[in-house]
Parts: C-alpha cells; structure tokens; sequence
C-alpha cells in the first residue's frame, strides 16, 4: 500500500510540473514573445513562425513608408525570381495566385526594396515612426560622384543604403539616383569605422558590393501574399539587368593628375573635334541600342575615358568593341539609315572583321569585333594594299557600365589590363604618333588574306 502511495504523488507531481511547463510556454508565446516583437501572427499558409516573422517585418515596414508616402518597389532578386515563374497569373489575380505565403516567406534574412532619391524628402520623422515601431535603422552614406569633375572633386556625402532591422529580419532599402546619361545609379555600401558590422550579414547584401547601373524600370501594383507591393513589370528584365549592372565610374583624381603633367589641348580644333566625337558616339550608341547589340570603348577611347575622363583630341576617330557573337547584318543598314556611310569593311565574320563608318567631316567611327579563344580575346586588322592580317591580343575581360560624355556605356570591367594589353605599362604618357600596325604592344602578324578573297575582304568605299 505505502509502494502504491507513493508511485501515486509522484504521478501528481509529475502531472503538476508538466501543467506549470505549459503554462510558461504559453505565456512566453501569447504574452512575453509578443511583447517583445519575436512572435507573429502567421500569414495565410506559413508553415511556420519564422516565415511568418519575415512576413510581419515585411508587412510593419510598408505600413511605415506608406504612412510616409515613400513609394518604394520590390528589388529583391530572391523574390523576384519566385514572382516572374507566376506573373500572369499575378498580373491576372487581384488577391495574389495562391492562398500561401509564397514569396515573402521565402527562407533568407532580408528583403530587399529601392527608392528613388528624388520621389521622397529625407524626414527625420520617418526614422523616429521606424524606432518607435520597434525597428533599429542603419544609414550608409558616402560622396556623391555626380559632382565629381575635373575642376572640383566634391566630398558631399549623400545616403546611399537604410537598413531597417526588426526580430530576426532586415529590410535592405537602396536608394537610386539619376545620372546624367538618363539612367539610374545605386552607390557601393562601404560602412565607416564605428559602425556595427555584426548589425546584419552584410556580406550576404545582393546590392552593394559594387555600385550599379540600370534603366528606369516601369513598375507594376500587384498583391502577393495579402501585402501591396511595387515591382519592376518585368522581372525577368530587370534579373537579367542585375546580373551585368556593375558600374565604374571616371577616375577624376587620376585624371587631374595626368593633365598636371600633360596640360589639355583647350584649342578650338581639340574643342570642336570633341564635340563632334561626344555627338557621334551618342549616334552609334543609340543605332546598337536599338539593334540590341552589346558594345563598350575600345582603344583609344577606352583610353581617353579611363586616362583623362575625356576624348583624346589628337585620336580623330571614336573606337567601339564588339564580341563577334553579338554580330548582326542589320548593323551596317542601320548605320547608313542613321546617316553614317560605310567607309570600309575589312575580314569577314568568321575572321577579323572590322567595320568603319564617316562620321561628320573627317571624324570617324571604327568598329573592331572580338573573337574569343580558351585563353584570351583577340581582334583583328588589315592592311588594304598588301592584304596583310593583323591580330591584337586582350586577356579576357568582362563588361561594367560608366558614364562618358553624358552617356551610359560600357568599358572592359578589367580596365587596367586591357589598357595595358594595348598601350604597355606607359599608357599614361601620351604618343601622338600611333601606327595601328607596330605601335600596339599587343599586335602580332596573322598571315595574309588570300587573293581570290580580296574582293570580299577588304572593301573601301
């Protein structure tokens, strides 16, 4: 009987201490976790309180600039990715294509948004609204190199990069700002020397490694998850305009340097020559542009852009590179068609091909395309009278944006080598007398075309 007693109590005690464990976890979950923001409601479909956390943060933080009339839109490329695979039937469906959380609870640790610098005015009022819903905030600002130039390098800072932080969830918004050559620009997220750099994974930030350049996007209302949000109409486009955005920008600095040394040519002929480069190079932009066709600063304007932020006066012609991949038959029609006749063609498409058009006056415009190899890049030339082929070698190289001459373009991403693989380790001293068949440190003989393919390979008109 005492045996049966006291298996008994021990029982009730046992029945009594998991009655008061669940009393404790029930407080923690409906009283003290929500006191404290780390416990949420979940959203339709969440599988678990995580999710529904991301949700919620989501949710607080387009409550907040809503109240602020801050028109943000949806740049995260995780979310977007998940959106594009469903966007007609988003487009279609007012309330979203499912009743799941889908997209906003997608497994990472921030969300990313972007803002227009000049659609909104920097009100303290926004912040103090953040904190007082429990959010901790971050701003990363750094110069503005929009007010660069050769006769002033400014130090205004400006705000490049919020971070919103609320439980175990970020909010990235990126500020972009527009540029001169019509496009939009996001500045690189370096944090100064007391900032908190256990604040949130900055590494894991899908902007701002490198600054970027993009289009202004058109954007589109849709509900996704019960919550409205803005995003590019496109998403698609916009994923693929991620991927190759990385922009650099004119080395000012380097460049007052150079003309300390090598005072411009300020003559009206350099002024003048200048002029007429800047206005063909819009033109033979906007004729690839709208081809399609991917382009960026090669030779000597590659040069004057990345030595002296300007186009070299003595150079005479403008000098674009294409990958030979990128090459389309409509190029030369569209030429003529835009007023630049063809001055010669030299090669063909499947060997050396080079393409020349008369600008205004004497100011031309050379086209080199590019042949890729399993360990370089080459372009190549000839020489009209004798059939000779030339061949200019490049170690391979990627492509980022810049803006030159008021204009978004691109440069090879590996400046400095590509220069190099041109001009040779004294690039930075000017030599007004190039001849394109010895000078380049890069140029080697490639045979000689056959005579019987002269009539097609090397046409001047």
């Amino acid at each position: 009987m005492q045996k049966i007693n006291r298996n008994v109590v021990l029982a009730l005690l046992s029945l009594t201490s998991l009655v008061f464990l669940l009393f404790q976890l029930c407080y923690y979950k409906f009283y003290l976790s929500q006191k404290n923001g780390a416990a949420f409601s979940k959203v339709r479909g969440s599988q678990s309180g995580q999710d529904s956390t991301r949700w919620h943060v989501v949710r607080k933080f387009l409550g907040l600039i809503s109240n602020h009339n801050i028109p943000v839109y949806l740049i995260d490329p995780l979310i977007l990715g998940l959106i594009d695979k469903d966007i007609e039937q988003i487009r279609s469906s007012p309330d979203g294509p499912s009743p799941e959380c889908k997209y906003f609870c997608a497994p990472r640790d921030f969300t990313t948004f972007a803002l227009l610098d000049k659609t909104w005015k920097h009100e303290v009022g926004l912040f103090r609204t953040a904190e007082k819903m429990g959010f901790q905030w971050l701003k990363i600002i750094n110069k503005d190199p929009r007010l660069d130039g050769m006769d002033d390098l400014s130090g205004m800072e400006i705000p490049l990069h919020y971070i919103f932080k609320l439980a175990s969830h970020a909010i990235h918004l990126v500020i972009f700002y527009e540029r001169s050559g019509n496009f939009l620009w996001h500045g690189p997220l370096r944090l100064k020397q007391h900032m908190d750099r256990k604040f949130v994974p900055f590494r894991k930030l899908h902007f701002g490694r490198y600054p970027g350049a993009y289009e202004k996007p058109e954007l589109l209302l849709v509900s996704i998850d019960d919550l409205k949000v803005q995003i590019p109409k496109n998403p698609s486009s916009f994923l693929e305009e991620m991927s190759h955005s990385r922009f650099l920008e004119c080395r000012y600095r380097e460049a007052r340097a150079f003309f300390q040394l090598y005072p411009d040519d300020a003559s009206l002929d350099a002024v003048e020559f200048r002029k007429k480069a800047k206005s063909l190079l819009h033109l033979a932009a906007l004729t690839l542009n709208n081809l399609g066709v991917k382009f960026w600063l090669s030779s000597g304007t590659c040069l004057g852009w990345y030595r002296q932020c300007n186009v070299i006066p003595y150079s005479k012609d403008v000098d674009l590179g294409i990958f030979i991949r990128d090459y389309k038959a409509d190029i030369i029609p569209a030429f003529q068609k835009a007023g630049l006749p063809l001055k010669h063609k030299f090669g063909k498409v499947e060997d050396s091909l080079e393409l020349s058009f008369q600008g205004e006056d004497d100011v031309k415009l050379d086209i080199f395309f590019f042949y890729e190899e399993d360990d370089h890049i080459w372009n190549g030339g000839t020489q009209a009278k004798s059939g000779k082929k030339f061949k200019y070698l490049f170690p391979k190289f990627t492509l980022c944006w810049t803006e030159f001459v008021e204009l978004k373009v691109h440069v090879p991403c590996e400046t400095l080598q590509y220069v190099e693989a041109n001009y040779g380790l004294e690039w930075k001293v000017p030599v007004k007398t190039w001849d394109w068949k010895s000078s380049p440190f890069n140029v080697q003989d490639n045979g000689v075309w056959p005579i019987d393919e002269w009539d097609n390979v090397i046409q001047i008109y």
